[in-house]
């Protein structure tokens, strides 16, 4: 007889999530969670000290709704957030929900190329920027076609031809009224996202989406009160701390918010903090001899990504939490979680069964579903999921299949019923949790003089999981000593965020081809040998020999 590994009972949570009830909107969200919480701890900024309650957060949001609604923010208003992780953010994004206008969440960390193109791209508006930010919007020659000085908001700073965050906070009214009514299935968010391979694309994002995905991952990680103090330590324009703050404000806990992810601070936040719950890093594993500082953890539950099971086995031993896996992605949300119980099932390489609200489908390149234990694209289809690209007929083609999302994942279903991610049909490359799409970096060295064609992979990282490598073929006549390593960071650098610019640089006299003349990626890096062996590495300013090869 087949173990269950918790499949009964997760089908009965998943049975009660979709039962409801669930607040119609952001606003009613915040406003549900004001009035049962109260005077208790919302949000507690780490570096600052700063706390806010829930009844603080909910009448805050109120008056900066109604201070943004003066200046002419209106239902459907797209608004660019580029702020990190200060009050701020959150705070704008619940006054934006409120009007039923639309966020666009911009990385501070973004150049002046990567700044106008989604501004441009997203119809922004309006934007709210941060002082740290403006010389990536000082360095523009011209604003956005739908942008104007007078419709930039700073919050940290003042300028005489701009509005001040904190002036229109203070100027707001508490009695705060939409002038138009605001639904469920309007759009919060238009998330930016790498997707598949290609620039950035919006990904449009409804009320529903957000309120259900903030709701459902409390339901699973903390519905009987194990779960209170929650570690939000990336930045709040990803999603993942978006939807970490609406858990914490469904369980009635606290966000406890730090300025940045860091390694070194990280075991303190979690004691100190006593933090419950936290998306946990593998890497922090190693840099955190086991020991009696394990017992000092109040972890109960932690969310991992594609860990290695010596190291699932290893962190419930040593902190006495439950750690599991799950699959999602900005465009459905969560997809696929692995049952609590899930017993020996859960150190495997699966993602789990299908979430509450999810339905889906492996299927084989003829569009129809392949057999159980065969390899196919997952589909997936539900409430919602986002409504589509924005401005991309084209990938909105593609990427549906009538009411089923095309993930471009290839996954297997094993016998027990569990989806095990196989690879990704997606040319990315994931490092330290960032997606980086190999076509934005390879179009940024493909406009260096003298770079006649590139290629950007991803190769194997302990620390970040994968690193980026990118392969140059160079103009006739030219060699590396005339387009040299140091030129081709410095050019990306100008051109890319830090966290996508390569750190390997190698140099190829021709690309292994298909027929059509596509570059051969999976016949790029070396068979069996350290792919960093012969590159140029950024990090150690140097070319890497065979003693350099990875032990």
């Amino acid at each position: 007889m087949s173990t269950d590994y918790g499949i009964a009972a997760m089908q009965c949570r998943r049975a009660a999530a979709e039962t409801g009830p669930y607040p119609d909107t952001l606003g009613e969200f915040i406003d549900c969670a004001a009035n049962e919480h109260g005077d208790a701890i919302l949000a507690k900024w780490l570096e600052t000290g700063q706390t806010m309650t829930y009844s603080e957060f909910a009448d805050a949001s109120k008056k900066l709704a109604s201070a943004l609604l003066a200046q002419g923010v209106r239902k459907g208003t797209h608004v660019g957030v580029m702020l990190p992780n200060v009050p701020a953010f959150p705070l704008t994004w619940a006054a934006l929900g409120r009007i039923g206008a639309i966020m666009i969440p911009v990385n501070v960390g973004y150049t002046q190329q990567e700044l106008t193109f989604v501004l441009t791209d997203a119809d922004a508006q309006f934007l709210v920027i941060d002082a740290v930010a403006l010389p990536s919007l000082d360095a523009m020659a011209d604003l956005p076609p739908l942008l104007d000085p007078a419709r930039i908001i700073i919050h940290g700073d003042l300028r005489e031809d701009s509005q001040s965050w904190e002036a229109l906070m203070e100027a707001g009214d508490l009695e705060f009224e939409a002038p138009s009514a605001v639904s469920r299935t309007d759009m919060l968010n238009l998330q930016y996202t790498s997707g598949t391979t290609g620039f950035p694309k919006g990904c449009m994002l409804s009320h529903d989406y957000w309120v259900l995905l903030g709701s459902l991952a409390a339901h699973w990680r903390g519905a009987e009160g194990e779960v209170s103090n929650i570690l939000i330590w990336a930045p709040f324009y990803y999603m993942d701390p978006q939807w970490q703050f609406l858990m914490a404000m469904r369980l009635g806990g606290t966000a406890k918010i730090a300025p940045r992810i860091s390694m070194s601070r990280a075991y303190d936040y979690l004691v100190e903090e006593e933090i419950h719950y936290c998306i946990f890093p593998e890497p922090a594993l190693k840099m955190w001899p086991e020991g009696p500082k394990d017992s000092a953890l109040c972890l109960r539950f932690v969310s991992i990504f594609g860990w290695r099971e010596e190291s699932r086995r290893e962190v419930e031993r040593r902190f006495g939490c439950i750690a599991r896996e799950s699959f999602g992605m900005t465009e459905i949300g969560g997809g696929l979680m692995v049952p609590d119980d899930a017993g020996e099932k859960a150190y495997q390489r699966t993602c789990g069964l299908p979430a509450a609200f999810r339905e889906t489908r492996i299927v084989g390149e003829n569009g129809k579903d392949v057999a159980q234990g065969d390899i196919g694209e997952l589909w997936v289809a539900g409430r919602g999921i986002l409504w589509g690209y924005y401005k991309r007929p084209t990938a909105n083609a593609e990427g549906f299949a009538g009411r089923w999302f095309r993930t471009g994942d290839l996954f297997r279903q094993d016998e027990d019923g569990f989806y095990q991610i196989v690879g990704r049909i997606k040319d990315m490359i994931r490092r330290s949790g960032e997606n980086i799409a190999a076509q934005e970096v390879e179009a940024a060295l493909n406009s260096m003089p003298g770079v006649i064609e590139s290629a950007a992979v991803g190769v194997p990282d302990p620390t970040r999981g994968q690193e980026v490598k990118v392969y140059l073929l160079l103009a006739d006549g030219k060699g590396p000593e005339d387009v040299p390593p140091e030129a081709v960071i410095a050019h990306c650098a100008s051109r890319l965020s830090k966290f996508k610019t390569p750190r390997f640089i190698a140099y190829l006299d021709a690309f292994p081809r298909t027929v059509s003349n596509k570059i051969r990626k999976s016949d790029i890096l070396p068979k069996g040998a350290d792919p960093r062996v012969g590159s140029w590495d950024r990090r150690e300013q140097r070319w890497l020999t065979e003693g350099d090869a990875a032990g």
